[in-house]
């Protein structure tokens, strides 16, 4: 039998959908993917305005010229602080998609991209307070909070076998907010106009998001904060392991995307326009790429493909430091953009690895079935907020790393040289912990043992 699709709990207003098993081949087939995708669509439609909204000061800055009184290192500091409220709020908005549900959280936290917005529209102009401008800036950190009620969302609502694809698709999608907003600051720019322009074009689309959010989108009732599921995810090794390695791929995309525009203005002396025309670029890509990244990680395992994906970043940060020491512009620029690529492959694969991880723990556990797919579900929701809250302060880190670096040697070249041993260090997280094969020992003893089935994490 099929469940029903949708059901209006009588207590409460909205759409809300009762029973919801995608696990179910017959139930997918027949309701379930038609309503998983139309969610998908419009929370990426407001979880890519959120990330345009939460990197609004990487343009902000390109227009503050020597009039507003500002030093390379006061602009790093104030999109620094864009970051770091990115990051806190993903904790509380995690959880905020099983207390109103993922329709009616939506609403709100589109309709909240307003309030940044709004008071970067009245502010932004020469002779505004350096500390006004930081709280601007910390403001539009909201923005970045969407990212983690989205993916909490949309994981609830698709099976285990697609997961990859649709928090890749998911994700992807909102992380073309970054180069949309770069891009639209360009033609701001190239035009001529100023930055309440920028601004003047986002506020309609941040609204219409919200009305289509309520419009289109659903709740599932029996989405609830699991303290003891949250409880058992923070004291998880693998919780904070994989924290660790998606600081490194999306710390590193959010990072370089607010740094990218600062960097070629400071170090190589582009002019405003000159960083615009290619500030876009490798955001772009690198969103493009990330629904590859999980579907590789689909076929071929989310630790292969991040083990791999980490040799390739800090090759092309080895180019980096090289381009940075040599002062090629386009060595520079070419080697970062492919940079960008890679952080995109890396956040498809990361992010498709934890559902497969506790899936993995599941199993070992011998639980079959629902039962351990409620299990996956269960941590792995659990431990997405945190890790999406750990891999954005990534970016905090990338932004203090620029800025500590041109203050002392004047150039983004000592900064690149830590990421580049930084990725050398999540290579050999990744190996140790998902792919190192067990010693001898241990597999006579797992074999001698009659427990519980095992399944690799080299699979995840």
């Amino acid at each position: 039998m099929t469940a029903p699709v949708s059901g209006t709990a009588p207590s409460r207003g909205g759409r809300w959908i009762e029973e919801w098993d995608p696990e179910n081949e017959q139930f997918w087939k027949e309701t379930g993917e038609k309503v998983a995708r139309r969610n998908l669509i419009f929370s990426v439609l407001s979880e890519h305005i959120g990330f345009s909204i939460w990197t609004l000061w990487s343009v902000m800055v390109l227009f503050m010229g020597p009039e507003y009184g500002l030093t390379p290192a006061d602009k790093f500091f104030i999109v620094s602080m864009a970051t770091l409220v990115g990051a806190i709020v993903r904790i509380p908005y995690t959880f905020a998609v099983a207390i109103f549900g993922g329709r009616n959280w939506t609403i709100v936290s589109a309709s909240m991209l307003l309030l940044p917005t709004i008071a970067a529209f009245i502010f932004m102009e020469p002779g505004t307070s350096f500390t006004t401008f930081l709280l601007c800036a910390m403001l539009a950190g909201v923005g970045g909070g969407n990212f983690a009620s989205s993916m909490t969302n949309i994981n609830a609502f698709f099976p285990l076998r697609k997961k990859g694809w649709a928090l890749g698709l998911n994700a992807g999608g909102g992380n073309i907010g970054v180069p949309v907003v770069q891009l639209v600051g360009l033609g701001v720019i190239g035009a001529s106009a100023g930055p309440r322009v920028l601004l003047g074009i986002y506020i309609p689309f941040i609204i219409i998001a919200a009305v289509l959010a309520a419009v289109k989108m659903d709740n599932i009732a029996h989405m609830k904060n699991d303290t003891g599921a949250a409880k058992e995810a923070v004291k998880d090794a693998h919780t904070w392991i994989m924290s660790f390695l998606y600081i490194g791929t999306f710390g590193s995309f959010i990072g370089y995307s607010f740094a990218f525009g600062l960097v070629l203005q400071t170090q190589f002396g582009r002019t405003p326009l000159q960083a615009a025309y290619v500030t876009f670029i490798g955001p772009l890509l690198g969103s493009l790429i990330r629904p590859v990244g999980g579907a590789l990680a689909d076929r071929f395992g989310g630790a292969k493909i991040t083990l791999w994906n980490f040799v390739l970043m800090a090759f092309a940060t080895g180019i980096i430091v090289i381009a940075s020491m040599q002062k090629s512009l386009p060595l520079f620029t070419t080697a970062f953009i492919a940079l960008f690529v890679l952080t995109g492959l890396g956040n498809g694969s990361t992010y498709k690895m934890i559902p497969g991880i506790f899936q993995a723990k599941a199993a070992a556990k011998g639980l079959e079935g629902e039962e351990a797919a409620s299990y996956g579900r269960r941590l792995s929701g659990a431990s997405m907020g945190i890790i999406g809250a750990v891999g954005a302060l990534g970016g905090l880190g990338i932004n203090l790393a620029f800025r500590q670096s041109f203050l002392t040697v004047g150039s983004g070249t000592g900064a690149f040289i830590s990421f580049l041993a930084f990725y050398g260090l999540c290579f050999a997280v990744t190996w140790a912990v998902y792919l190192r094969k067990p010693n001898a020992e241990a597999q006579a003893k797992a074999s001698a043992s009659e427990a519980k089935p095992q399944l690799s994490y080299a699979e995840v």
